[in-house]
């Protein structure tokens, strides 16, 4: 099963009321070590490194981002200041001139997402949430 289509479909999810888009990355790894589910050949593929995807899973794991809070969230070689988060499910990051971060934790996997700087995060956010959602109904 290829899990690249699901990138399209967050990106879709992340157009406001007047149609713009305000999401130009994404992946999905797992919540265990951080494997990923999408692959770096997708056009839009967020493209992080191991050792990133496992810090970030590591985080949503044991449900604690005191790592994030210490060390920032990185992503393809950038580091974002971590924002806040929620009941160890959500995190926003954010790094000055290059957008921000929505990751967010269903049973078995984290979707993440890049708002580029400029555009509403907040939009961002429902379209990973919706994502999230569907994952967490299918049990995943």
């Amino acid at each position: 099963m290829s899990w690249d289509s699901y990138i399209d479909n967050l990106i879709a999810y992340c157009r406001d009321g007047s149609g713009e888009i305000h999401c130009d990355k994404a992946c999905i790894i797992g919540i265990d070590g951080g494997a990923k589910w999408t692959t770096d050949g997708h056009s839009k593929a967020l493209k992080l490194s191991p050792q990133e995807a496992a810090a970030v899973a590591a985080c949503f794991k044991s449900k604690k981002f005191d790592s994030f809070q210490e060390k920032g969230v990185h992503a393809e070689g950038k580091k974002y200041q971590y924002l806040r988060g929620e009941d160890g499910k959500l995190a926003l990051a954010k790094a000055k001139g290059n957008g921000s971060l929505t990751l967010q934790a269903s049973k078995t996997a984290i979707v993440i997402a890049h708002c580029p700087e400029g555009k509403q995060q907040g939009t961002c956010n429902k379209g990973v949430a919706t994502i999230t959602e569907y994952l967490e109904s299918q049990n995943f």
